[in-house]
Parts: structure tokens; C-alpha cells; sequence
């Protein structure tokens, strides 16, 4: 895999479901100043990339962010909790881009119908498990071409809408207060936490120590320039009212004005690969994942196996996605796999604290991003979940689950080893 290919899985994972259901949220807290929400998530997101990138240089694994964690805070139960919890943040974040694939897609051939929206996401989901089956240079370069087609696209509206956009829609003297810029940060930084993918890469990157900061850093920059500039475009063709009531369709609607109908298919299209590739790329750690997590001891040996071509840990969150897709309505706890990822980020920073010196990273730079990525979390603790009392119970229970497994298994590992012990 080239720097371009690591880089490429990283936007996919990020320019996803993301942007097209966060403007819509993201207006309705921010109004016309969501580029500055944006703005900010992005440079909170440079941080903890500062931190996963100086590791990732350090200490190359399949196990990405996982082997960070385990570094810091070595193979006990925190380790096994927060690798449990992240597996399981990415099952949920796989449902739900594939839960909009679906749903776009069967606005295409079935004029909406649900049932054919599930059937499409499940699909969706197998078709790109077996893609990540064939090796990582079959993703990357799938990958690469989805990406390549999204970013064009993008590109293309966002230069059209910025070209004819109102500046009077964009003035200051409508921005919201800004406690309320900031509490959006909350929501727009969730579409950056795929850049944590990128750290999967390195057991297929030549020169990870080099290779992998580069990925990191390029991922972060293109994925905000993006957010930014389709986010000023969208804003300064549409009244903030008006995003919020088209809510994930707000960028079709914004290109109708410059591209006319052609421009509403446009973003249809666009949509779909976007939806495909981030699939495709949440997909991607779950073997080098579960594999590393096996051989540790922190996850069972089965998830170090295959059935037939497929590695169980990527069959495992296959199923529990598919899982999710069918049983679940995903709208009520969307959230849930960002608040995840966002503890396991902190966490990760905080066993940084006790690597800083092997790995070069500056301290200071560490305590902002910890206090930024946990601002973030109480920020969106004190907003979300206080609305939202489903999220908040699923969060609770997801937590409690990945505990009581960890706990769980491990107590049956040390039973296994020691039966004379039992006896």
C-alpha cells in the first residue's frame, strides 16, 4: 500500500454518510457558521492525529490504535474493555453508512421502500466484505478510485455553489452565539473520527515510521478542506432553516440553483460512492484488528482464525452490522459509535502520557488534545444525550456489555490455563 492508498482509506472512512447527515444537524445548533464548527473539529482532529501519528511512527501494528492502548496501559482489562468497545463502535458506524446507502439506493430502484433499503445495506455490506477478503491492495485501490470520484465531485459542487453563493447568507451578524458555534463542534467533529482507520494501514504500508504520519496529516487536511468549502457552499446558497429542513438531502438541493436537476442526481451519486467507500474502508481493521487482539490474549483464539477465506473478526462485524441494519432503527442511537470512539480516543492519549518519551511527542501537545477530545465528549454529553434519552441507554449498556465480556472471557482464559486451580 502507497502513502496515497493509506491516505485515500482515511478520507473514504471520513468523507462518508458523514457530511451529507451532519449539515443538517450541525445548521440547526451553528446556523451559517457551521464552516467555523468544522473549522474547529478539524484542528481537535489534527491534534489526536498528532498523537496517533507519533505512535504509529513508533510502534507499526495491524492493531492500530488498539497496540497504542495496550502500550501505554498494557494487556489488563482497560486494554481489553476499550478494544471491545471500539470493535463494537465500528459494527455500529458500518450499519449506519450502510443504513444510508440503502436508503438512497432504494430511492433509486424502489422508490424508497424500506424493506428494499435493509436488503441493499446488507448487500452492500456482504459485496465489501468480500472485497477485504482479497487483501489490502484490493481495498486500497477500490478505495482509491471511490475516493477520487467523491473528492471530484465535491470539488466540482463545492466551486460551483462558492462561485453563485449569497454573502449576505454567510454574514457574521447571523452567526448564533458562541457557545453555540461550539456545542456544534460536538457534532461535526464526529465526521473526522475515521481517520483513526488510517493506523490499521501500517502492517501494509513499506515504511509505516514515515509513511504512516504522512497518511495521517493528508487524510485530516483534505477531509477539512472539504467540510469547509461544501460546507460555505451549501450555507451560502440555503438559508440555515432550510438545510435543516432538507436535513440529508440539503446538498442536492443546493446544487439545483447553479446545476439544476442534473446537479440533485449529482450529489445522489455522490452519496452512494461516498456511502460505498466508507463501507468499504470501516470494514478494513477488523481483521489486523481482532488478529493482534487474538495473539495478545485480549480477544478469544477463534478471532485469529478464518472460516473458509474469511477471517472471523471480520465475519463477526459483518454479521453484527447486517444485525444491526435489519433489527435496529439506527436513527435513535446514530450517535453512539462516535461518543465510543471519541473514550477510546482520550484513552489512547492518556497511555500516549506514559510513551511521550520513547516516542518523541511533546507533552503539551498531548494535554490540549486529551482536554479537546474529552471536551468534545462532555460537550456532546451535556447536548445529545440530554435530548436524546435512547442514545444515552444505549451508551450506558454498550459500556456495561464490553465490560462484563472482557471480564467474561478473561476469567474463563485464566480457568482454561489453571483448571487445578477451579479444583
Amino acid at each position: 500500500m502507497t502513502v496515497l492508498q493509506a491516505t485515500f482509506i482515511g478520507v473514504g472512512s471520513m468523507v462518508g454518510a458523514g457530511i451529507f447527515a451532519l449539515l443538517g444537524a450541525a445548521g440547526a445548533v451553528a446556523g451559517s457558521a457551521v464552516w467555523v464548527s468544522f473549522l474547529i473539529a478539524g484542528i481537535i482532529a489534527g491534534l489526536q492525529g498528532y498523537s496517533f501519528a507519533k505512535l504509529g511512527a513508533k510502534y507499526p501494528s495491524g492493531g492500530g490504535i488498539l497496540t497504542y492502548l495496550s502500550r501505554g496501559l498494557g494487556e489488563g482489562h482497560l486494554t481489553g474493555i476499550g478494544s471491545w468497545l471500539f470493535f463494537t463502535a465500528g459494527s455500529i458506524v458500518v450499519a449506519m453508512i450502510a443504513t444510508s446507502f440503502g436508503g438512497y439506493a432504494s430511492s433509486v430502484v424502489a422508490g424508497g421502500d424500506e424493506t428494499w433499503g435493509k436488503v441493499l445495506a446488507v448487500a452492500l455490506i456482504v459485496v465489501m466484505s468480500v472485497l477485504n477478503t482479497v487483501g489490502a491492495t484490493a481495498v486500497a485501490r477500490v478505495q482509491s478510485v471511490i475516493v477520487i470520484v467523491v473528492l471530484g465531485i465535491l470539488v466540482v459542487f463545492a466551486a460551483v455553489t462558492i462561485a453563485n453563493i449569497d454573502l449576505a447568507l454567510l454574514a457574521p451578524a447571523g452567526y448564533p452565539a458562541a457557545k453555540e458555534i461550539v456545542a456544534s463542534v460536538a457534532l461535526t467533529f464526529f465526521a473526522f473520527l475515521g481517520f483513526g482507520v488510517i493506523t490499521f494501514t501500517a502492517k501494509d504500508l513499506p515504511n509505516p515510521a514515515r509513511q504512516l504520519p504522512k497518511a495521517i496529516y493528508m487524510a485530516l487536511a483534505i477531509a477539512t478542506t472539504i467540510y469547509i468549502a461544501v460546507s460555505i457552499g451549501v450555507f451560502g446558497t440555503l438559508t440555515a432553516d432550510q438545510v435543516v429542513e432538507y436535513g440529508t438531502t440539503a446538498l442536492a438541493e443546493a446544487a439545483k440553483p447553479s446545476l439544476g436537476q442534473a446537479g440533485y442526481v449529482l450529489m445522489v451519486i455522490t452519496a452512494l460512492f461516498s456511502t460505498t467507500g466508507a463501507v468499504n474502508a470501516g470494514l478494513y481493521p477488523s481483521i489486523g484488528m481482532t488478529q493482534h487482539l487474538a495473539s495478545v490474549g485480549q480477544f478469544p483464539p477463534m478471532f485469529s482464525r478464518s472460516v473458509g477465506r474469511f477471517p472471523v473478526g471480520l465475519v463477526v462485524m459483518a454479521v453484527l452490522a447486517s444485525v444491526l441494519v435489519i433489527g435496529f432503527d439506527l436513527n435513535k442511537i446514530a450517535s453512539i459509535g462516535s461518543a465510543v470512539a471519541l473514550l477510546v480516543f482520550s484513552a489512547v492519549t492518556v497511555a500516549h502520557f506514559r510513551l511521550y518519551r520513547e516516542t518523541g511527542a511533546s507533552i503539551i501537545m498531548l494535554v490540549i488534545a486529551l482536554v479537546a477530545t474529552l471536551g468534545t465528549f462532555i460537550i456532546f454529553c451535556t447536548t445529545t444525550l440530554v435530548d436524546e434519552p435512547t442514545t444515552a441507554l444505549a451508551l450506558v449498556g454498550i459500556i456495561v456489555l464490553a465490560v462484563a465480556v472482557d471480564f467474561t472471557w478473561k476469567a474463563a482464559a485464566r480457568r482454561s490455563k489453571h483448571p487445578e486451580a477451579q479444583a
